[in-house]
């Protein structure tokens, strides 16, 4: 009996460790930046993947790539705006930090550093690593022509 219920704990907890806490719902956008060349902000939506339990936010890690460069945030790096949220609200949901819970939606802004360029036609990728499961690869392409302040949806 104690080995059935060693195995069963075993596979419940690989099946929540290989699939992904959190999901993509709805497009990934850009802005460009004052002048055009380059990629000012990355945003894109996050709820909680189907049947998934609540994630703490403050303790999800991002990492932004090109070719060229790689640069890594953690929830004091990123913009949370909390669009979608359970009634009563939440404590504690702000621009860092909060729990996201089934049914509720957080809008995701991540602004690169100065010298790390996203620039026309390039390819990037954005991983989001929640605290527990797999992270969730987002792989986009910036436009080949962009115009100053003005926001794309990448594909």
């Amino acid at each position: 009996f104690f080995t059935t219920q060693k195995a069963q704990e075993t596979v419940h907890t690989s099946v929540q460790q290989t699939t992904s806490a959190v999901e993509l719902s709805g497009p990934v956008s850009i802005e460009a930046s004052s002048d055009g060349t380059k990629v000012a902000n990355v945003t894109f939506y996050l709820q909680l993947a189907a049947g998934g339990n609540g994630v703490d936010m403050s303790k999800v890690t991002y990492t932004l790539a090109t070719s060229q460069n790689i640069t890594s945030y953690d929830h004091n790096g990123v913009h949370y705006l909390w669009v979608k949220q359970n009634t009563p609200i939440d404590a504690g949901q702000n621009e860092t930090a909060g729990l996201l819970n089934s049914r509720e939606m957080v809008l995701v802004r991540i602004v690169p550093p100065t010298d790390f360029t996203i620039g026309v036609n390039t390819k990037f990728i954005v991983e989001v690593k929640p605290p527990i499961g797999a992270a969730l690869p987002v792989s986009r392409t910036v436009p080949a022509g962009m115009t100053a302040n003005k926001w794309y949806e990448v594909y």
